[in-house]
């Protein structure tokens, strides 16, 4: 046992010496011996203990593929499998569709299966009961993406044919009805709202800003066509996106409606030509994140910010790194503590570097240095510089970078990252970096690259390092990072592939997953810790500590406000050594704030210089009337400069002035125009030209993937490293940039990274 003590650590070492006696001599293994290339595993429900682990092996061949997949389910966390692949009649299993989880804790599970044959038709497996048993079901279509569920109701699902044809069952796939041809993209609304594009000459890609935007209420008995000329849509909150071709034929406009396109309002966004994008970033109920390319292939773009509408944007962070060849964005949201976010700008001379906002976009400022890292060989100071988080542009550049940006809602101010400290983000091998009051101040935690989970509501955090080299060790840290221990779960080193928990952070269980090599294929092998054995003791009162979020200098009265009102957190202390629990609740108590210009945003035509407080005028607004389309009239916007930030609660104190005053000419926007649009039935004849829509898979090398699916939980792992995806609440074709950067929707009080390319 190896003991890393930090001087805060050292009263606790009594204990420490006792964690040989308390773990198992070696963690619980399983053996996975069939012939495979990959692993699929699925968690069903929330704190059910129930694994699903699909095992696939495939041949591709001329015209079809051979392939041959394996069925295991445990109940106890993954210590225990058993092999269950008779209840889905040995059919091999769809690799890319893997397994699709139902919303919440239903307890439904469908398998696509390959087709059979070149002209065969789908079929499904589906179970009502945690996977207990399979029920077979034809399908008049084949699959070309997975099966997506209802996010509220799991007997509703949608799914669109490799024909181009779109499917809804009402009947969790018992039946299904086809219910309009050439579809290229489909997305679920809360209710039983289908938002769908259509083409009409021919296929997605040739008419690609020609398509038409459609909506049904009733799953597919009327139908209205909301909108034209449109080359995407995206869903974000309760905003409904379209991006629509302006008269100037290459141009294109973000066009927002709040009543599911029923009225539209132009959005006062820069408008984008055929080589750029928008991307929605993040979004909730009170405001939209909104990245606007530059025109060229520069690799950045501008961040705007959104009033309460969806219509009216700040600039709020300029030359925002976002790249047009692969669609690569390092923008984070801290999901452990409110309004903040992380990404990284493209500065003049080409180098990267990483920027926060703590109030939802308001200001952006460079990241505090550790206070124990040292500036790196990109400092010119070594004095002074800050740190730098590496994410999914480093992925994507092949950086020794294995994991993603990591917190969780109930491990309050927790956040964990690989990063460097220097002037910019270096290419040299990175460390880890945990920050326990939501990105205010960091701490270098492990040194190289690692991968790395949280547990128990922060109470424990995993680690392994990342290497080529086979290993049997596993680091892990009761005080928030300070003192890590490290852990022989085997006796013979294995390949390490990923680290695998239970979305939530409430686990005390963690599973390594990994393969050893044999004559015939790599044998997978999967160790699962159960940290409960460790931490025995429940948390008492004793064990939790008072914590104001936001926290800058307790001195002055407004110390910890942000978004207009403090919250003080009960914490459990680095100290104590117990378990927080599955029921562990998160408590705060909000207080509500004096308004000061904190609270507010730059309004329409101002915009906040990098590390500034104060609002400047945008330089090629000067001059002119600040006019924009409301409702259909032009208004003319009388401000100071400012707007508060949706979503904020401060009350009193400073209130900038700001007012619209309706003018009588009408907005020159008619690209949403309603008399365009009809209505139609599904049982009107419907003619198309249809060509089969195909989406191709290719797997170079092996990837882990972690999905969330409509509350589902779905792992990939392939012998590599680790990527993390959100997986559609629709269909991604050729209608976005990059099909995993997909939308789903969010109800929380953040706004939720998206990614929408529209």
């Amino acid at each position: 046992m190896v003991v890393i003590l930090s001087p805060s650590a050292a009263d606790s070492y009594s204990w420490i010496v006792e964690i040989e006696t308390l773990l198992p001599c070696f963690a619980p293994q399983c053996v996975f011996s069939d012939l495979s290339g990959s692993v699929s595993l699925s968690w069903i429900g929330d704190s059910t203990g129930v694994i699903l682990v699909l095992t696939t092996f495939q041949i591709p061949l001329v015209i079809v593929s051979f392939g041959q997949s394996k069925l295991y389910r445990s109940e106890d966390y993954g210590k225990t499998f058993s092999d269950i692949t008779y209840l889905i009649n040995n059919t091999f299993i769809r690799t890319e569709f893997g397994m699709a989880i139902g919303p919440e804790n239903s307890g439904k599970v469908i398998l696509t299966g390959d087709r059979s044959g070149l002209y065969g038709a789908g079929k499904i497996f589906r179970s009502y009961d945690f996977a207990k048993n399979f029920v077979l079901t034809d399908l008049p279509f084949h699959p070309s993406t997975q099966i997506i569920y209802h996010p509220q109701n799991s007997d509703l699902l949608l799914a669109l044919s490799t024909e181009g044809s779109l499917w809804v069952s009402k009947n969790f796939g018992e039946k299904w009805d086809d219910i309009h041809k050439g579809v290229c993209l489909a997305k679920w609304d809360f209710d039983t709202t289908i938002f769908f594009t259509t083409y009409l000459n021919g296929s997605c890609k040739a008419d690609l800003g020609l398509l038409e935007l459609k909506r049904t209420k009733d799953l597919g008995k009327t139908f209205k066509t909301i909108g034209t000329k449109i080359y995407s849509f995206g869903l974000g909150g309760r905003f409904l996106f379209a991006s629509v071709m302006t008269e100037k034929g290459n141009a294109r406009r973000i066009h927002v409606s709040l009543d599911q396109g029923e009225t539209w309002n132009m959005a006062q966004l820069p408008s984008v030509g055929q080589e750029q994008f928008y991307s929605i970033l993040a979004a909730n109920n009170d405001m939209v994140f909104m990245h606007v390319d530059e025109p060229g292939d520069t690799g950045y773009g501008t961040i705007y910010t959104s009033d309460d509408q969806g219509i009216i944007y700040s600039k709020s962070l300029e030359r925002h790194l976002y790249t047009t060849t692969r669609g690569e964005t390092d923008f984070t949201n801290v999901t452990s503590l409110r309004g903040i976010y992380i990404t990284s700008v493209l500065s003049e001379d080409n180098s990267i570097q990483s920027v926060i906002t703590f109030d939802q976009g308001g200001e952006w400022v460079p990241l505090r240095k550790p206070e124990n890292a040292k500036c790196d060989s990109t400092a010119k100071n070594k004095e002074k510089c800050s740190l730098h988080i590496h994410a999914s542009y480093s992925i994507s550049q092949k950086l020794k970078v294995p994991m993603l940006p990591l917190s969780e809602p109930n491990a309050v101010g927790i956040v964990i990252a690989h990063g460097s400290v220097g002037d910019a983000i270096s290419v040299m091998s990175p460390d880890v970096y945990i920050s326990d009051d939501g990105g205010y101040t960091w701490a270098r935690m492990l040194e190289g690259p690692h991968h790395y989970a949280i547990l128990d509501s922060g109470g424990i955090i995993v680690a392994i390092e990342h290497t080529n080299n086979p290993i049997n060790v596993i680091k892990f840290s009761t005080d928030e990072g300070q003192c890590w221990h490290s852990y022989v779960f085997s006796k013979e080193p294995i390949y390490f592939t990923g680290l695998a928990s239970e979305p939530g952070a409430k686990s005390m269980n963690v599973s390594i997953w990994g393969f050893k090599e044999s004559i015939l294929s790599p044998e997978w092998i999967s160790y699962t810790i159960d940290f409960n054995d460790l931490l025995s003791r429940d948390c008492e009162e004793k064990d939790y500590t008072k914590w104001l979020a936001h926290s800058i200098d307790p001195s002055k009265a407004t110390d910890g406000c942000i978004l207009g009102y403090k919250e003080e957190y009960l914490r459990l202390r680095k100290s104590s050594v117990c378990q927080n629990g599955r029921d562990y609740v998160v408590t705060k108590q909000p207080f509500i704030c004096l308004c000061t210009l904190d609270d507010f945003l730059c309004d329409f035509g101002y915009f906040r210089p990098e590390n500034e407080s104060l609002c400047v005028e945008q330089p090629e607004l000067k001059g002119h009337d600040l006019e924009f389309c409301l409702y259909g009239k032009q208004e003319r916007l009388t401000t100071s400069g400012y707007r508060k930030i949706p979503g904020d609660k401060c009350q009193g104190g400073e209130n900038p002035v700001r007012e619209e005053i309706e003018l009588k000419t009408k907005c020159t926007s008619n690209y949403l125009n309603q008399s365009q649009l009809s209505t139609s039935s599904s049982s009107t004849p419907v003619i198309l030209a249809v060509i089969g829509l195909m989406l191709a898979t290719a797997v170079a090398g092996v990837v882990v993937i972690k999905k969330y699916v409509c509350g589902g939980r779905f792992l990939v792992h392939r012998y590599s490293v680790l990527q993390q995806h959100a997986e559609a609440n629709g269909f991604e074709g050729v209608d976005t940039v990059d099909a995993s950067k997909a939308g789903y929707h969010d109800d929380s009080d953040e706004a939720r990274p998206l990614g929408v390319v529209i």
